[in-house]
C-alpha cells in the first residue's frame, strides 16, 4: 500500500476539511421547506414576523422557526401586508469560499502527485484499455426501495412474502424439510416495476442484493461472460442469505437454436450450472426479470431452476389510482386521482410517473400553483406517443381537418368510446384495445375511423390524404372481424365480403352524421376557434338533440 511521505500534504488536507466543516456550520441553510398551502396559512395566521426574498427562495421568519419556499411558487401580492427584505447573498459567499478552498486543495494534491510522477490527467487513454475485460470485485447494492414505495402490486407482494420470510427465517423451513424455490422469474411488459419489486424484496428481507443486467454477461472475450456469472454467484454465496437479481435475462438466456455462439452458450451453461449447485448454499435466491419468456431456453425454465413464475401485469384502474397517489403525494394538485386513472387505461407504472412529472413541469412553465386535470389532458398525448411537430396548415387544409376530426369525435362520443379530449392536430383519438370486444363495439370503432372520410365527402365531395392512417386501421379491423373473429355474414369469410360490408358501414355512418348536423356544426365551430374539444362538451351537444 502506498504511504504519504510528505506529512505537510496531510496537514493541508485536514485543515481544509476543518475549514469546510466550520463554514458549513456557520452558513448552512437551516430553514424548513414548506408547500404553497403551508406558506399561505402562515401568512394568513399572522405568525410571520419577517419576510426575506432571495433569487431562489422566499424565507418566512416566525417566532421560533424559519421556513422557505421556492420563489417560483409565490407571487408578490401574497406579501402586500409585509415588508419584504432583499437577501444578503450569504449562499453566494459560501459557494465562492467553497470553490476557492476546493481549487486550492485540488492544486496541492495535483502538485504532490505530479512530483511523484503518478498523476497524468491529460494523458490520453490507450485504445487497448477500453477493450480489456473488467475483473472488479462483485459488490452488493444497498436497496432503499420498500413495498410502500410501489403502488398496485398487492397480489405480487403476497406471492413474494414467502420468499421474504424464508430469507429472514431459513431454519424454520429447513427444520420442516421444505426448501424455497431456487429461482423466481418475474414476467411482464416493460415499465411495470419488475426491478423495483426485486429491490423491495431485498429491502424487506434485509439481505445483500446483487444486481446484474443480462447484457453485462455478454462479452467479446470467450469465457469472460461465464467468469462474471461465476464471480457473481461466489460473492452471493459468501454473503448468504442474499438475493441475485438478473434483469433482462433473455439477453443471456435465449433458447439454443443450433446456431453456434460459443460465448453466449458458455455463459448460459455457467448460469445453469451455478443454479444447480445451490445445495450447499440454499440461502441464495435468484430473481430474474424478462418481458420475453417465450425466447428463454427450456433448461432455464425447468423445475429446480426458476421454480416460481410471477406475472406482473399492467395495473388495473384501482392499482393506477394507488400508483398515482404515490407520485402526486409531493406535487401540489387539485385533481381527483380516479379521473386521472380513468384516462390512463393501458399505462404502466413508468408511464404514470412520466405523466405526473410532465404535468408538474407544464404547471411550472405556465407559472401556476397547482396541477389541474387540464394539465394532464395536455401532456397525455406527449407521454403516449411522444412530442410531435405541429402541422402547418393552410386555411383550406384547416377547414378540411376541422370537418374530418369533428365527425370522428362526434361519432366517438355518440357510441361512448373512451377518450377525454380531441386536439385538431391529433392522429389518435381513442387507442386500440387489446381486450376482447363484442361485435357491436368493433363496429362502433370502425364507424369512428371512417367518420372523417364520410363527413368530408358529404361537405367537400373529397377527402385528404391525411385519412390514410384511419383508413388502413379500419380495413385491417374489418378484415380481422371477418377472417379471424367470424363476425361477417357467416363464420367463414366469403369473396368480396370486406368491400360490401365496408360500404354498408359507410352508408350507416353517413346516415348518422346527417341526423346529427346541428351538434356536428357546433363541434366544428369550437374546434376551428380553439383547436380542441372535450368529450363532455360533445356529449352536451348530443344531449340537446337526442
Amino acid at each position: 500500500m502506498h504511504r504519504f511521505k510528505n506529512p505537510s500534504l496531510l496537514l493541508y488536507i485536514s485543515a481544509a476539511f476543518i475549514i469546510l466543516l466550520a463554514l458549513f456550520a456557520i452558513f448552512r441553510d437551516n430553514a424548513h421547506s414548506i408547500t404553497l398551502r403551508e406558506a399561505t396559512e402562515l401568512l394568513e395566521g399572522s405568525s410571520v414576523k419577517k419576510v426575506i426574498a432571495t433569487k431562489e427562495y422566499v424565507y418566512l421568519k416566525a417566532d421560533d422557526e424559519i421556513y422557505k419556499i421556492a420563489s417560483s411558487q409565490v407571487t408578490p401580492k401574497m406579501f402586500v401586508d409585509y415588508h419584504v427584505e432583499i437577501g444578503d447573498g450569504s449562499n453566494t459567499l459560501l459557494s465562492i469560499l467553497f470553490l476557492i478552498i476546493i481549487l486550492g486543495v485540488g492544486s496541492i494534491i495535483y502538485r504532490f502527485f505530479q512530483k511523484k510522477g503518478s498523476f497524468h490527467p491529460f494523458e490520453p487513454k490507450r485504445a487497448t484499455d477500453s477493450l480489456m475485460p473488467s475483473s472488479g470485485v462483485v459488490e452488493a447494492i444497498k436497496s432503499d426501495v420498500s413495498f410502500n414505495d410501489i403502488g398496485g402490486i398487492s397480489e405480487v407482494k403476497i406471492e413474494l412474502e414467502e420468499i421474504i420470510d424464508f430469507l429472514k427465517n431459513p431454519k424454520r423451513y429447513k427444520n420442516f424439510g421444505a426448501r424455497m424455490p431456487r429461482g423466481v422469474l418475474l414476467v411482464g411488459p416493460p415499465g411495470v416495476g419488475k426491478t423495483m419489486i426485486a429491490k423491495a424484496v431485498a429491502n424487506a428481507a434485509g439481505v445483500p442484493f446483487y444486481y446484474q443486467s443480462g447484457a453485462s454477461f455478454v462479452q467479446i472475450y470467450v469465457g469472460m461472460g461465464a467468469k462474471r456469472v461465476h464471480d457473481l454467484f461466489i460473492a452471493a454465496k459468501n454473503n448468504s442469505p442474499s438475493i441475485i437479481f438478473i434483469d433482462e435475462i433473455d439477453a443471456v438466456g435465449k433458447r439454443r437454436d443450433g446456431q453456434r455462439n460459443d460465448e453466449r452458450e458458455a455463459t448460459l451453461n455457467q448460469l445453469l450450472t451455478e443454479m444447480d449447485g445451490f445445495e450447499g448454499s440454499n440461502n441464495v435466491i435468484v430473481i430474474a426479470a424478462t418481458n420475453k419468456i417465450e425466447v428463454l431456453d427450456e433448461a432455464l425454465l425447468r423445475a429446480g431452476r426458476f421454480d416460481r413464475r410471477i406475472f406482473v401485469e399492467l395495473p388495473t384502474k384501482k392499482e393506477r389510482e394507488s400508483i398515482l397517489e404515490k407520485y402526486l403525494k409531493n406535487v401540489p394538485n387539485s385533481v381527483d386521482v380516479k379521473e386521472i386513472a380513468n384516462m390512463c387505461v393501458g399505462f404502466n407504472g413508468a408511464s404514470l410517473a412520466a405523466l405526473v412529472n410532465e404535468a408538474a413541469l407544464l404547471c411550472l412553465r405556465q407559472n401556476e400553483f397547482q396541477v389541474t386535470l387540464e394539465h394532464f389532458h395536455q401532456v397525455k398525448e406527449k407521454v403516449m406517443f411522444g412530442k410531435k411537430k405541429l402541422q402547418i396548415l393552410t386555411e383550406t387544409q384547416k377547414r378540411y381537418q376541422v370537418s374530418y376530426q369533428s365527425a370522428k369525435v362526434l361519432v366517438a362520443a355518440y357510441y361512448d368510446l373512451p377518450f377525454e379530449k380531441l386536439m385538431l392536430s391529433n392522429d389518435h383519438l381513442t387507442p386500440a384495445s387489446d381486450t376482447a370486444l363484442l361485435k357491436h363495439e368493433l363496429i362502433h370503432r370502425l364507424k369512428m375511423l371512417i367518420a372523417g372520410i364520410v363527413a368530408c365527402e358529404m361537405k367537400f365531395r373529397e377527402h385528404s390524404s391525411s385519412a390514410k392512417s384511419d383508413l388502413d386501421e379500419a380495413k385491417e379491423l374489418l378484415k380481422r372481424m371477418i377472417e379471424e373473429y367470424g363476425m361477417g355474414r357467416s363464420l367463414i369469410a366469403s369473396n368480396g365480403e370486406l368491400e360490401s360490408l365496408l360500404k354498408i358501414y359507410q352508408e350507416e355512418t353517413r346516415a348518422l352524421l346527417e341526423s346529427l348536423q346541428k351538434p356536428l356544426e357546433r363541434v366544428e365551430m369550437i374546434l376551428y376557434e380553439r383547436e380542441s374539444v372535450t368529450k363532455n362538451e360533445v356529449v352536451k351537444f348530443l344531449d340537446e338533440v337526442l
